[in-house]
């Protein structure tokens, strides 16, 4: 993506939502070479932050109720996480879990955009975000799977003002023109009971050997490597819990 920082209204971390805490840990410790943090408050839960070097780049955590999917999320970047919370009732979104403070981090909530994709709001204080995007092993594309394309279209520049790059296959998402990220309408060749949702792409060197690891360490695959127009490479893939998630050649996705 073109974005290299958080930058208000793009994407700014992702989050892996567990039933194994554990599990995942050593999961992406092998795959991308992560380097775990958990913090030792009471209060943080198990929350666990993800390094590569010194920056962070993803947050494992585990699943607060039996209803929370084990999932990857995406947080956005905002300036008042209360205001765009309303706005995102005002277009016909859903809050799940209204606006609350983290410790002295920052400030988030959990929503639904029309079409039932869940991502969250974040307001930072202390904590901004992922300190490294694009490079091997961080985030670096964010993709919205939708059954609802022109409602969520909509929506997500009503509350954003995100621009969108159009296509009849894969318009992309972007600020002030900046895309990072894309949408796929979901059809007939997916199954009914997949939601919509919000699916981050990690940067990786090889796809097919980080795919063959994801295999080796008892993960899925979900999409086989496939070159894209442009020599583009990329995959998606489950973990071993059953979350899905994306990896892409890096330096070719812009």
């Amino acid at each position: 993506m073109k974005l290299d920082r958080p930058v208000t209204g793009g994407p700014c971390w992702t989050e892996l939502g567990t039933d194994d805490l554990e599990g995942a840990k050593g999961f992406y410790a092998d795959l991308f070479g992560w380097r775990p943090e958990t913090d030792p408050r009471p209060e943080a839960g198990g929350y666990t932050v993800e390094h590569l070097g010194d920056a962070a780049v993803a947050g494992i955590a585990p699943v607060y109720q039996e209803s929370q999917p084990v999932a990857w999320n995406v947080s956005f970047a905002v300036a008042d996480v209360d205001a765009t919370a309303a706005a995102v009732q005002e277009a016909g979104g859903v809050i799940a879990l209204a606006p609350t403070d983290v410790l002295d981090m920052g400030r988030f909530a959990v929503v639904f955009d029309p079409g039932g994709a869940a991502f969250q709001l974040w307001q930072a204080r202390s904590f901004p975000g992922a300190g490294l995007f694009n490079a091997p092993g961080t985030l670096g594309w964010a993709e919205l799977l939708t059954r609802a394309p022109d409602r969520v279209t909509e929506f997500y520049t009503t509350v954003f003002g995100w621009t969108v790059t159009p296509s009849p296959h894969y318009p992309q998402w972007g600020v002030d023109g900046a895309d990072f990220g894309g949408m796929v309408t979901m059809d007939e060749n997916f199954a009914h009971e997949v939601p919509s949702h919000w699916l981050p792409y990690f940067a990786v060197e090889d796809v097919d050997a980080t795919a063959n690891a994801a295999l080796m360490a008892d993960g899925h695959l979900l999409m086989e490597p496939v070159s894209q127009p442009g020599g583009r490479r990329l995959a998606v893939a489950r973990d071993r819990q059953g979350a899905a998630f994306g990896i892409y050649a890096e330096g070719e996705k812009d």
